[in-house]
């Protein structure tokens, strides 16, 4: 029983506030996973700044200055690291996935939870809108924010477990249910050279998404192509740099709401974490149908 909720703005005055709308979203959520939780970010100008490529990790060992330090010598440019909570943020004017690769050769035993341009992904354990406010949340700005609540079902209560799964470069996806086959699916990518960090079946979707944008399909392919391959009961919400996208399993067992405003689209497991958004009142509210895949586009 999970908790999603997800912002796209549409409307630029808005972004300065993304951060303390996802907030009061994740606020209504907590009850459905109160035990980790982790949310992504698009566009802070402080955790992913401008011109510069971020990595986000956890189990870094060292002080964020210290593997900045190396990862700089490594690249041969200047890399500035900054811890949030128990994330390290990693930023760099090089390509992301450069980035991420040095972070984990001078850090191996780290496991990397986002990479991107634009997107910024911060995970811990315990009340979610305490590592909310502990993560500097409310202040963060930015066109577009997921967040998650995790009642851990089939793996442990981990920071590394909670969602969103980020294994693409700005990319991220956000599971609320369980995918009954995705052991079998996952020994199939692995025997594609796909490998994982987790046990999570959520992992397993995020990582069979990413490999079908990587091979050029386009989002909506995407998860039109999990919804044939993966049986069970599921809530996704998938964001990527420019998209933003909702798709429910055949019989819709796991609930959701999407609000569609002129300024924003909203979506959550329940109204209630919609309820105090701007303009409420004006957008039109819908649960989305079974097996359709709606995408916003930035």
């Amino acid at each position: 029983m999970c908790g999603i909720v997800g912002l796209h703005l549409r409307e630029p005055s808005l972004y300065p506030h993304l951060g303390e709308l996802l907030t009061g979203m994740l606020d209504q959520m907590v009850d459905r996973g109160p035990d980790s939780a982790g949310m992504a970010i698009y566009g802070d100008p402080t955790w992913s700044p401008a011109a510069h490529a971020t990595v986000s990790l956890l189990g870094v060992g060292v002080p964020a200055e210290s593997l900045a330090t190396a990862v700089g010598s490594a690249l041969g440019v200047a890399v500035a690291g900054i811890e949030v909570g128990t994330n390290t943020l990693l930023h760099a004017p090089v390509p992301a996935p450069a980035l991420a690769d040095a972070a984990l050769g001078e850090a191996p035993d780290a496991i990397l939870i986002g990479f991107g341009d634009d997107v910024t992904v911060l995970k811990g354990m315990g009340d979610p809108v305490d590592l909310a406010h502990r993560f500097g949340l409310p202040a963060a700005s930015g066109w577009q924010g997921v967040a998650h609540t995790r009642m851990a079902t089939e793996s442990a209560v981990t920071a590394a477990g909670s969602h969103p799964f980020a294994v693409g470069p700005d990319q991220c996806l956000v599971h609320n249910g369980s995918f009954s086959n995705h052991l079998s699916i996952k020994r199939e990518l692995e025997a594609e050279g796909v490998a994982f960090d987790s046990e999570n079946d959520t992992e397993v979707g995020a990582r069979f998404v990413a490999k079908q944008l990587a091979e050029g399909v386009d989002l909506e392919k995407a998860l039109r192509l999990l919804g044939e391959r993966f049986d069970g009961f599921y809530t996704l919400l998938v964001s990527t740099q420019d998209s933003f996208a909702v798709v429910r399993d055949p019989i819709a067992c796991k609930p959701a709401i999407i609000a569609e405003h002129r300024d924003y689209v909203a979506m959550a497991s329940e109204y209630r974490a919609l309820a105090g958004l701007p303009g409420i009142a004006a957008a039109r509210i819908f649960e989305p149908e079974p097996e359709e895949v709606y995408v916003w586009h930035r």
